[in-house]
């Protein structure tokens, strides 16, 4: 991932933000350690503005795609109410296996649910409405995942989809590559949807933050 914003910069917001808790440093220790693509992680920075979303939208239910190694679900958890919930799907049983050891050494483990499978077919199982729900899995599936999420959100509610920068190949027009592609037509295909108010922010690798006009 080609970085978006300078890395001095990154790391000033970082240190001028709120630390995370010791659970999600271990998150973050282990990830960076073991996982090759790791910097996927969504980090601190990003995981205090997601953690910020379910304070703002006094969220008690939230959704999220893409569990990765668990860092996304913990921070947003984080701020649940005890009697909130955290329904969180991962494609891969490794990764699963890697984010339910994080969650049950946290103690927020009573607050998610991980739900191992192609997020699709999870989707067609869950009710809303949520609160909250954050987006962060393959890309050529973003303008499937938005179309199926939204009927699920809360009247109040905020969808919000990570990496709708993609590292700034969005505005390269020679590259045509399916990732860049999949991100243009999402950013595209929102833009123009007249029942939603949407506002791309430059937050890491781009997130997308929506709701219902």
């Amino acid at each position: 991932m080609k970085p978006i914003v300078p890395p001095a910069i990154d790391r000033y917001a970082e240190n001028f933000s709120s630390p995370p808790p010791t659970y999600l440093r271990s998150v973050i220790d282990e990830t960076r350690a073991t996982q090759p693509d790791h910097e996927m992680l969504t980090g601190p920075v990003e995981g205090r503005f997601l953690e910020l979303l379910v304070f703002a939208t006094r969220a008690r239910r939230v959704l999220e795609l893409g569990t990765f190694t668990g860092y996304s679900a913990l921070a947003m958890a984080g701020e649940l109410p005890p009697e909130g919930r955290l329904v969180t799907c991962e494609v891969d049983p490794e990764l699963a296996s890697i984010a339910q050891r994080h969650f049950d050494a946290s103690p927020l483990a009573d607050r998610i649910e991980l739900r191992v499978g192609p997020a699709l077919e999870t989707l067609a199982g869950l009710s809303g409405p949520f609160d909250l729900v954050f987006v962060d899995a393959d890309k050529e599936n973003y303008v499937s995942y938005y179309e199926r999420t939204l009927p699920l959100l809360a009247p109040r509610g905020l969808l919000a989809f990570d990496n709708t920068l993609w590292s700034g190949d969005v505005v390269d027009e020679g590259d045509r590559t399916p990732g860049t592609e999949a991100i243009r037509a999402f950013n595209a295909h929102v833009r123009a949807d007249p029942n939603v108010v949407c506002v791309l922010l430059t937050i890491r690798d781009g997130v997308t933050v929506i709701r219902f006009a």
